[in-house]
């Protein structure tokens, strides 16, 4: 029976891509999946793990024959990769990404083949874990997660279906949305939560009783600072490639930040109530609709 894709090539074998493929080759919707790093240890790890079949750290050379080939390294490592492999590529190959913010891998594919290719389609999947590295990876990473597509305008239909198909064999579920408003979405819902938890971690860490305050801390500080144990150099990258929606956001926070500072500061209960009473309102909400 044919595969969906017969050829995947992976470009950055770690969480995300790593486990793409193993959801792919549960699903039996790939022949053979080539994986291409700098890191030739985690390659050869990956490869004893069965994640990927063979690999090189040549991407021009990892993209020969590929039906789809996959850009999963930093944002900052983005246009590098697609210099490299841009002679290799052949019209009919599918190029796409899992990158966290869309304008900078839009600016960097215009930048490297002077207008952006048909069949390149950028995308996101909404799926992760604070740990990294191929074995962190699973094949369920992506169950009942979303991934975003990012079509443009001259994507090329073939190039759609073929994405939108790899994604909901990983079984994720496929939304498509623009460029601008992904970037802004996830500015608010990804991006500044990043930052937050950075930031708090960073106050608390500077504290004279850092020890005891971490010793003592709760399930709700242990929830909300987890991800400040993501990859600190992938979260740099991410949000300074997305830096002005993060900045956007960022100064709205502040604001309300501020708003609640004063109220402190006046001990007006009604105000510091009031904002509580709105954030569990909303956030009851958002979990009405999650759960369905």
């Amino acid at each position: 029976m044919s595969k969906l894709i017969q050829q995947l090539t992976i470009i950055g074998v770690g969480l995300i891509g790593g486990s793409l493929a193993r959801a792919l080759k549960k699903a039996d919707a790939c022949g053979e999946v080539v994986g291409c790093g700098r890191n030739e240890d985690e390659l050869k790890k990956a490869q004893a793990l069965g994640v990927i079949d063979r690999y090189t750290l040549d991407p021009a050379e990892a993209v020969v024959g590929a039906d789809v080939v996959l850009l999963a390294v930093p944002l900052s490592a983005m246009r590098g990769v697609m210099t490299a492999i841009a002679p290799a590529i052949s019209e009919t190959t599918i190029v796409t990404d899992v990158g966290s913010a869309k304008a900078s891998v839009v600016n960097d594919a215009i930048a490297v083949f002077g207008k952006i290719p048909d069949n390149f389609l950028p995308a996101h999947p909404i799926a992760g874990t604070e740990k990294s590295g191929v074995e962190a990876s699973f094949p369920e990473l992506f169950q009942n997660h979303r991934v975003i597509l990012t079509p443009l305008e001259n994507s090329s239909e073939v190039a759609l279906h073929s994405v939108t198909a790899m994604w909901q064999c990983a079984g994720a579920e496929v939304v498509e949305m623009s460029v601008e408003h992904h970037d802004r979405v996830l500015a608010a819902t990804s991006h500044l939560p990043h930052v937050l938890a950075y930031a708090l971690v960073g106050t608390l860490a500077r504290m004279d009783e850092t020890d005891e305050i971490f010793q003592y801390a709760a399930g709700g500080f242990r929830d909300f600072t987890r991800i400040a144990s993501s990859d600190a150099q992938m979260w740099h990258d991410i949000c300074l490639a997305n830096r002005k929606e993060v900045l956007n956001v960022l100064g709205r926070f502040r604001d309300d930040l501020d708003a609640l500072t004063v109220a402190f500061e006046a001990n007006d209960g009604k105000a510091i109530l009031d904002c509580f009473s709105r954030a569990k309102r909303a956030r009851d909400h958002f979990s009405t609709l999650t759960a369905k």
